[in-house]
């Protein structure tokens, strides 16, 4: 198939994934960093402007492009609901749900207990957010998605195959906490008890990245569906009595579970049709850029 050759004269969009990510990075940890040292009412607002932050840079980027199918496919993304394969959702949150199962059942051989499958009473955070911590988890799921579905992972997977760009992604997303490991009511702070915990939060955003690009391609790149799948993953994360040894235990059921879903979907992860010309596969050859 011939690259379509723009009617206006626009030149194909280049992708600068390594410019978002310093960016995206710089203007998070520009605010959470002093809200290390800030009074918590204060802080939390610190910490609410950083957390947007993605989702702003990520929209510059698009509305500076000069590229009018870039800011086409944003709005697709965002608002196109009739795109939201609802099945794959389901199925994907199903998936999830079976994780947390597993991983508690697994983890009654290390002396874990059966009462974790229950809800508990309060979040594990506070203080951070506005209102409460459950808002401060929807607002999290929602802000964060349009942020990193909206330029992040198309400016990664522009150049390379899904299996790559997962990697990279989820490795770069969940360093992305780092300072909120040291802010004071944040759940990352909780984990410091102890350093596997710490380790163990980390290490399992990498698979988690898998999963989550898993349901953003199912959803033709849907940043709703995202949000969804987002949200429910904080919840549950947050809702369910899990000890933090068997979420140690977790991460070791989503990583297997990762490697079920990229052998399955074997060609949606290595496939390199995309490479290069990413935004002509979406809209095809009759939508000029």
């Amino acid at each position: 198939m011939k690259t379509a050759e723009p009617r206006t004269g626009e030149k194909p969009y280049r992708y600068r994934p390594v410019l978002f990510f310093a960016m995206a990075y710089f203007f998070t940890w520009i605010f959470w960093i002093p809200a290390i040292f800030l009074p918590e009412n204060i802080g939390a607002v610190s910490m609410m402007i950083g957390l947007i932050a993605p989702a702003v840079v990520s929209t510059v980027f698009i509305l500076v492009s000069g590229s009018d199918i870039l800011k086409k496919d944003l709005k697709n993304k965002i608002i196109g609901f009739y795109k939201v394969k609802w099945l794959n959702v389901l199925i994907a949150i199903l998936v999830f749900a079976l994780i947390i199962v597993l991983s508690i059942l697994l983890s009654l051989a290390f002396g874990q207990s059966l009462d974790q499958f229950a809800f508990t009473e309060d979040f594990s955070f506070t203080g951070v957010g506005i209102g409460s911590a459950l808002i401060t988890i929807t607002i999290a799921s929602i802000i964060e998605e349009v942020g990193w579905k909206g330029y992040c992972e198309d400016s990664i997977g522009q150049y390379m195959n899904w299996f790559w760009e997962s990697l990279i992604f989820g490795a770069l997303w969940s360093f992305w906490h780092f300072p909120l490991i040291f802010i004071k009511g944040t759940y990352q702070a909780g984990l410091m008890e102890n350093p596997l915990y710490v380790i163990n939060f980390f290490i399992s955003g990498i698979p988690l990245g898998y999963i989550i690009t898993w349901v953003y391609l199912v959803s033709d790149r849907s940043i709703l569906a995202c949000m969804v799948f987002h949200l429910f993953v904080n919840f549950m994360q947050e809702k369910i009595a899990m000890t933090p040894e068997t979420k140690c235990v977790e991460t070791l059921v989503v990583i297997a579970v990762t490697v079920v879903i990229v052998v399955i979907k074997k060609d949606m992860f290595f496939e390199t049709r995309h490479v290069g010309r990413l935004l002509e596969t979406v809209f095809g050859e009759d939508e000029k850029m």
